[in-house]
């Protein structure tokens, strides 16, 4: 007899500017792969803005590493994230410009609106490639729509959203006020009452999973 498989739901807080938080997401989904013929995944995205003071037109990411953390903290950071990236397939760069992630946040909560949670988590997977690998600038409008084209998602409707200053606004700024008592990000929910912070090792999901499939 064929068990049902079970059906867990993740909610992740994240920033789509936080390096750990694609490293969170890419461990996240090795664990979840390992666990394909027993659970079937909902990953939903919720915003957070690391920088909320930051401009909108963008300015050096690398020059800002340096003014908030320190040439030297900088020069340290950089191989260790080189090599966690390298170790997920990833080529990370500190290239391109760095900015605010509003814009951003409403196009995520607007491609679960409109699409699902699936298509969701696609939409982030391109603004995360496009930010830590790429070298583009996630505040640029051609970019995210770009993203969005490349998601499967429809380019014109997200340029209406882009276009409209209130749409998702509001939304995604009432779930960043609620997520402000988590201590950092990327932070997990798994079924609404099982919480991590952090990029965990697939290790420690793969044990939450276990525990919840063999219920």
């Amino acid at each position: 007899m064929t068990m049902a498989k079970k059906s867990i739901n993740v909610e992740v807080v994240s920033d789509t500017v936080c390096p750990w938080c694609f490293v969170g997401k890419r461990r996240l989904e090795q664990a979840m792969s390992k666990f394909a013929d027993r659970a079937d995944f909902t990953v939903t995205w919720r915003p957070y803005q690391l920088a909320p003071e930051a401009p909108k037109e963008g300015l050096s990411k690398l020059q800002y590493y340096n003014d908030k953390f320190g040439p030297a903290r900088v020069a340290q950071m950089m191989p260790m994230m080189t090599k966690v990236y390298a170790d997920l397939g990833l080529a990370y760069s500190t290239g391109g410009l760095t900015g605010n992630t509003l814009d951003s946040h409403r196009l995520i909560a607007w491609a679960e609106d409109k699409y699902g949670a699936q298509l969701q988590n696609k939409l982030v997977e391109e603004f995360f490639l496009d930010y830590f690998t790429r070298e583009q600038y996630i505040g640029d409008r051609q970019v995210l729509l770009a993203a969005v084209s490349r998601a499967g998602l429809d380019a014109a409707a997200a340029a209406a959203v882009l276009d409209d200053p209130a749409a998702y606004t509001e939304q995604v700024k009432q779930q960043i006020a609620r997520a402000r008592g988590v201590g950092g990000v990327p932070f997990f929910t798994v079924e609404g009452r099982y919480k991590m912070s952090g990029a965990q090792p697939p290790e420690m999901f793969e044990e939450l999973f276990e525990q919840i499939c063999s219920k």
